[in-house]
């Protein structure tokens, strides 16, 4: 590829400086296999270093975001860029589609969102992965139906999730029965307190799982790529990262559980 000083404003190092803060396993390696498989395409120096535009530091913004957020496949993302689709304010809402969504959704706003056929949602409905409140599904049935919907591209089926969806359970029944004598308070911050020492023990015990599942592929040979169990380590602040419940382990924990949602209450602070 010819020099194209006007595209070409940084280095590799200069854009990974600039997408770690937010994607923290970006790497030199993750660019080009972006690159290598056409999702974008970098000025190439006289001397043959990449050199990146901020408009390809945007489509790399839209790429992760999109696959951290949504789940969604290569070929997907191709499609979407190819359609005009990858700027700094496409990232911010996942394309414009399904992205972001309503914090409670009908099901046809599900399936939308979700990209699945209705089949297959009462599928994860039957298998107890996915539960609604009345007529309406919270964000964590989104979350969870992307992430079997990708999992399908694996030849994972949801029944094949049943193990974890127990081991989910099981966690949750554990964090009750630590928060239980809080909740037994009757001070006024009682279940303030409660609420927050059960994220900070879902952060630990998510974090703690996500290590031995990288532990156990290890040693079946299967090891990350270097730097991948850091992103697991304790946080140095854990307390600040978990007392806000609308926090990622917050939705992983209601959804293991619905009694500790209903201990606890919809969002912070039991409102």
């Amino acid at each position: 590829m010819s020099e194209q000083p006007a595209r070409g404003q940084f280095g590799i190092g200069e854009v990974l400086a600039q997408l770690r803060p937010e994607f923290p396993d970006i790497s030199t390696s993750k660019i080009r296999f972006l690159e290598a498989k056409g999702l974008i395409e970098p000025a190439r120096s006289r001397s043959g270093y990449r050199r990146f535009s901020a408009e390809d530091i945007d489509r790399l913004h839209y790429i992760l975001t999109v696959q951290r957020d949504s789940y969604l496949p290569l070929q997907v993302i191709r499609e979407r860029l190819a359609d005009g689709v990858g700027s700094a304010a496409d990232s911010g809402g996942a394309g414009g589609g399904p992205g972001r969504a309503p914090a409670d959704m009908s099901r046809r706003q599900l399936l939308e969102a979700a990209g699945i056929e209705d089949e297959e949602l009462t599928e994860l409905e039957d298998y107890g992965l996915i539960r609604r409140v009345g007529r309406q599904y919270g964000p964590e049935a989104l979350a969870v139906a992307r992430a079997v919907a990708a999992l399908r591209q694996y030849g994972v089926q949801a029944r094949n999730l049943r193990a974890v969806k127990a081991a989910a359970d099981r966690a949750a029944n554990l964090v009750e029965q630590i928060v239980a004598p809080q909740l037994r308070q009757r001070g006024p911050g009682a279940r303030d307190a409660a609420a927050r020492t059960a994220w900070q023990i879902a952060d630990l015990t998510l974090r703690l799982h996500a290590t031995l599942v990288e532990s156990a592929l290890a040693e079946a040979g299967l090891a990350a790529g270097p730097g991948r169990l850091s992103r697991y380590g304790p946080a140095s602040v854990i307390s600040d990262q978990v007392a806000d419940s609308s926090g990622p382990s917050a939705g992983g924990l209601r959804s293991a559980s619905g009694r500790l949602r209903v201990y606890l209450g919809k969002g912070r602070g039991g409102q």
